[in-house]
């Protein structure tokens, strides 16, 4: 087993998990089958997390783009979201794990929307660690909506548009509250963030592995942590943790 420092991890992991539908065309199986897999990749990795101390995990479950598929690929994702939810609250509520959501959460049929506030409700006092599903999440959509947001303050009259600062487009934005990811690791081998979380990753280190979601499991995801713990993080800076 891979191991790694405790005493220098990520207090943010962000995750592009890609790759389902290819492993299960490797395998010769329907492409919904590759993202059942992927369900249990996704619960073994949030369970690394909490295990070795992660506080913050974010997984890109669902983009703005991926509306664009077939229907029937789309209900049943939905329906796999919800069994994850049903399955996991108890699992949750034991471990101590905050499930929030990040994207435009309106565009999710009702009863997805209805189980993912009630989950989000049930874990609401949890403080060990805080998942964050993006579900109909894009990053430009996501600014797109900060602007307008801020657009409407200076509007209203709440704010004049010479004092809008970077801290009040982070404060504007889906994840707002949140810190920045320290760490994005992205599966299967593609080299692209995706539209995924784009203010906010500004200075995350960026691991990419040939790795399919599905096979991405406890150990390769501690490789990925030992990779970021090797480096050194100077944020424009000159020196270890130096900040511009």
């Amino acid at each position: 087993m891979t191991s790694i420092d405790s005493r220098r991890l990520p207090e943010h992991i962000a995750i592009i998990m890609d790759g389902n539908g290819r492993w299960a065309k490797k395998k010769g199986l329907s492409r919904i089958l590759g993202h059942q897999q992927g369900a249990d990749a996704v619960r073994e990795i949030v369970t690394a997390s909490r295990d070795i101390g992660i506080r913050w995990l974010t997984l890109y479950a669902f983009s703005e783009e991926n509306w664009k598929r077939p229907a029937h690929e789309v209900q049943a994702l939905m329906k796999l979201l919800n069994r994850f939810l049903k399955k996991e609250l108890e699992e949750m509520q034991e471990n101590g794990i905050r499930l929030k959501t990040i994207g435009r959460t309106s565009r999710l049929p009702k009863r997805t929307r209805d189980i993912l506030l009630d989950t989000i409700e049930k874990t609401s006092s949890n403080r060990q660690m805080t998942l964050t599903l993006a579900l109909s999440y894009g990053g430009r959509q996501e600014i797109l909506d900060a602007i307008l947001k801020i657009a409407a303050r200076v509007e209203r009259g709440e704010m004049a548009a010479d004092q809008i600062t970077e801290q009040t487009v982070t404060d504007a934005l889906y994840t707002s509250g949140m810190p920045d990811p320290d760490l994005l690791i992205r599966t299967s081998g593609e080299y692209r963030v995706s539209n995924f979380l784009l203010w906010q990753i500004s200075y995350s280190e960026i691991y990419i592995t040939p790795t399919l979601w599905p096979d991405f499991d406890k150990n390769e995801y501690l490789k990925a942590i030992q990779d970021y713990q090797k480096r050194d993080r100077r944020f424009g800076g000159t020196g270890a943790g130096s900040k511009e």
